[in-house]
């Protein structure tokens, strides 16, 4: 499949064409899943999505996208991945079949083609810049499903065009639904990050639970693992 790297800004933001874009949440997180989005977005959604306040979901407050996703879930096509940190510690890994990288490969390129297949057609489809092209089109090799769409990778993408800050808002939302019910599952409030706040949660859960606990509600390969170990001893 072609890819283009879009590097100029001015060239890549024509937006007055249906189009897709996609984006991921979650990667960056010790706890959580990994939430990944592909939406279509046709210029007369433009107004409606101006008037709701869609900017680039970094931007916006979380009480903000817990207000405008469902809306958006609602008047946007849009195909919304969750892959739980259960199921991302089974895949990903040493001896495991994909590592960081390649397992958001798979899930951008199986939303955006579960959209596809939905009968959509777009003039152009945009990824938020995640890795570089021969990168991405060679962990694609491994996908069993493909499309023949070229696809425009573009660095902070969901500040650029509406269709991928769509999806980061609603990757966003999901994203925060499932930190909070992993949350309420075990009686302990996970933050977003990978900072010192996951450190002190996971080891209070380490010596709650034990592993078992972390491996359901954590990406166990970061190093807040083994820091969350250091604490208790």
């Amino acid at each position: 499949m072609p890819v283009t790297n879009s590097n100029s800004q001015k060239a890549s933001t024509n937006q007055n064409l249906p189009m897709i874009g996609s984006d991921e949440v979650g990667n960056g997180s010790y706890f959580g899943g990994i939430a990944v989005v592909a939406s279509f977005v046709d210029p007369k959604d433009h107004s409606f999505l101006k008037k709701l306040g869609v900017d680039d979901s970094k931007t916006l407050t979380d009480q903000t996208i817990r207000r405008i996703a469902p809306i958006l879930e609602e008047k946007i096509s849009h195909k919304s991945l969750l892959l739980s940190p259960k199921k991302y510690n089974e895949m990903v890994g040493k001896d495991k079949p994909y590592n960081a990288v390649s397992v958001k490969v798979a899930l951008h390129n199986q939303a955006i083609y579960l959209l596809l297949q939905e009968g959509i057609n777009p003039e152009k489809i945009v990824i938020d810049a995640f890795t570089s092209q021969s990168n991405y089109e060679k962990h694609l090799k491994k996908e069993k499903n493909h499309f023949p769409n070229p696809l425009t990778f573009q660095e902070k993408a969901e500040s650029l065009y509406l269709a991928v800050a769509v999806s980061s808002i609603i990757a966003r939302n999901l994203f925060l639904e499932n930190l909070d019910t992993l949350g309420q599952e075990l009686g302990y409030r996970l933050p977003s990050g990978a900072g010192q706040a996951s450190d002190k949660v996971a080891s209070q859960l380490l010596a709650a639970y034990g592993m078992s606990s972390l491996a359901y509600s954590a990406k166990l390969h970061f190093a807040n693992t083994q820091k969350a170990q250091a604490l208790l001893k």
